[in-house]
């Protein structure tokens, strides 16, 4: 009998070499769907019966950490089902398989080659940055901000009144779920009632931060400290300059342009503007304020913060800061009539230049598309279509409210655009158009001063 099970595994060993790293990857992400799905309809973890649709929305929202929800978390699910919720949060924010090749690389100090391609493929590294340190990187950043997160959420509720059982819970859950930038919260109304409580809008701001800039810049910085020779990558430079510009506008529309806003007063004006641009622009999709109630100019801010998310090799969604810089530096050296595509006087080779195009119209084509079949087979305004679909192509996680009143066709559309957005848009369409690539195909490795896509 064991030796029927070595041959059975010996044999689906053999058999997911023959699959892409993409299609690995769509594989994986599926296979934690379809287990979080059946696992949430067994009535034991319920307080309360839902369809299996729903079931299914929550479990692809957990694990591409988008935070959309058509049913309340806290009112539909039992300890042990929020427990589920946040395995499958936490499995989805770290990426496939990266905690059990941590464990390889742990017990046996090497990986195969099948591993290193399915991690390079989820998480663009430059050449700098081998996969052994990335992934310790990776496993220990994630645990000790976690922790951290949750030591402060516990002091915080605490402090507010909430018992102490129910707030290690909501300190752990809450924890995982900001650093992840899920934006699953047990509270129905997500953060509206800490709106001005400063503490705690620190706490989810750091984690929210620290899990959106990517592993990437953490492990960059890591190496430096441990050895001041290192040189910090291209990536890790235009991630930072990137993600301070664009927090730093988005900010300044929310704090002079946003009626709603600007009728608070001076400290909790300043707290929600970075809020919201921050909880936009790293996808953690946690609210403080009534997200219905913005303008349609500063929910188009939001659309485009969204719309360009974080770093890559991050928790967050979107495009990325390096995809829509290396859109925008060929812009500028085509108006200004270069034949090469240069961004801080560092030219970007055709490879990068070629892959963030394609992500570029790629993504755009599904959002127009989304967009389109939702407001076919629903009733809802144009702009909280819009949003809808940015929110859940980007792993977001804010809506306007329409979430639960989508109908069937709709939901499943959302469904779509999560995985989607979870897998990338370049990696979900290499897995289902590409043929299989050769052993020594390396499209996602990047040079030393290249840009990470």
């Amino acid at each position: 009998m064991l030796q029927k099970i070595k041959d059975l595994l010996r044999k689906y060993g053999l058999e997911k070499k023959l699959f892409s790293p993409q299609k690995n990857l769509l594989y994986g992400f599926f296979s934690y769907i379809v287990l979080g799905s059946v696992l949430l309809s067994i009535p034991f973890f319920q307080k309360q019966s839902a369809s299996i649709l729903d079931h299914i929305f929550i479990a692809t929202s957990a694990v591409s950490t988008t935070g959309l929800v058509t049913i309340s978390i806290f009112d539909t699910y039992t300890f042990l089902g929020q427990l589920i919720i946040m395995v499958l949060i936490q499995l989805g924010g770290i990426g496939y398989l990266t905690f059990t090749t941590f464990v390889i690389l742990s017990t046996t100090h090497k990986i195969t080659n099948w591993h290193k391609k399915v991690i390079s493929t989820e998480f663009t590294l430059p050449k700098t940055i081998k996969i052994k340190d990335f992934l310790k990187s990776v496993v220990i950043f994630t645990l000790a901000m976690e922790v951290i997160g949750a030591v402060l959420f516990f002091i915080a509720f605490t402090n507010n009144g909430m018992p102490t059982l129910e707030a290690l819970l909501s300190s752990v859950f809450h924890s995982i779920s900001a650093f992840c930038t899920a934006g699953f919260s047990l509270f129905n109304n997500s953060f509206v009632d800490y709106a001005d409580n400063g503490f705690v809008n620190f706490i989810i701001s750091l984690l929210a931060i620290a899990g959106s800039l990517g592993f990437i810049v953490i492990t960059d910085l890591g190496l430096r400290i441990k050895n001041t020779s290192h040189k910090l990558s291209f990536t890790t430079k235009i991630i930072f300059c990137g993600f301070l510009i664009l927090l730093s506008l988005g900010t300044g529309f929310f704090y002079f342009l946003e009626p709603s806003i600007a009728s608070l007063s001076s400290d909790t004006r300043f707290l929600t503007a970075f809020f919201q641009s921050m909880t936009s622009m790293t996808t953690v999709g946690f609210n403080t304020v009534n997200v219905g109630s913005f303008s349609q100019a500063m929910l188009l801010v939001c659309i485009f913060l969204m719309y360009i998310g974080a770093s890559p090799s991050g928790t967050a969604g979107g495009i990325k800061i390096t995809t829509f810089t290396t859109v925008f530096a060929v812009l500028g050296s085509r108006l200004k009539g270069k034949k090469e595509v240069t961004f801080l006087n560092k030219k970007i080779p055709e490879k990068r230049i070629s892959i963030a195009t394609s992500a570029f119209i790629f993504y755009t084509v599904i959002i127009a598309v989304g967009t389109f079949v939702i407001a076919l087979t629903n009733n809802f305004s144009l702009e909280n279509i819009i949003f809808e679909v940015a929110s859940a192509l980007g792993t977001v996680g804010l809506s306007k409210g329409i979430t639960s009143d989508l109908n069937t066709f709709g939901k499943l559309v959302v469904i779509i655009l999560m995985f989607i957005g979870r897998l990338g848009v370049v990696t979900f369409g290499l897995a289902v158009w590409a043929k299989s690539m050769n052993e020594d195909d390396d499209i996602d490795d990047c040079e030393e001063e290249d840009i990470a896509v």
